[in-house]
């Protein structure tokens, strides 16, 4: 039996694949979102007379972006390949992975966009700011803060109280 809940090990790996793939759906639909807009804009006649840099920084999005979107989505992949093969464990340790470096993708391509967003409407400063603050908000949000909230103490719930 598993600790602390009463599931057996694979009611707890079934409940554990099934929360990873809630999770990549919320995440998914923000970078679909963000890699419609990133393709859309090569599209524009503003982007023919974009800078070099300026093209670079968007080149740079759109492949942390497709990055982001093969990395989310390969643990939903992995899932239908590998149904009823007994590869539960394994689909979420190598998939917990693989999403932790798709949110990091995902992180960058968004901040390469608002930088490019602001040195195209305010300047350099403004888009250094702006992908300063981004790595700021993102970094401390999504990675620093889980590592603080997690117990010190392993054998903690991790949950919220009942």
């Amino acid at each position: 039996m598993a600790e602390h809940t009463g599931e057996t090990r694979n009611e707890q790996l079934t409940r554990n694949v099934g929360e990873l793939l809630q999770e990549l759906r919320v995440a998914q639909a923000g970078v679909q979102i963000l890699f419609g807009f990133l393709l859309s804009v090569v599209f524009t006649d503003r982007f023919h007379d974009a800078s070099g840099f300026e093209k670079s920084l968007h080149l740079s999005a759109v492949v942390l972006a497709m990055a982001s979107t093969a990395l989310l989505t390969a643990p939903a992949a992995w899932h239908r390949l590998l149904f009823r093969t007994g590869s539960r464990e394994r689909i979420l340790t190598v998939g917990n992975k693989l999403v932790l470096v798709g949110l990091v993708c995902l992180a960058l391509a968004i901040t390469c966009t608002v930088a490019l967003i602001a040195k195209v409407v305010y300047g350099e400063i403004s888009m250094i700011i702006m992908a300063v603050l981004s790595v700021l908000i993102f970094g401390t949000l999504w990675f620093v803060m889980p590592i603080r909230l997690n117990p010190a103490d392993g054998d903690q719930p991790t949950g919220p109280p009942k």
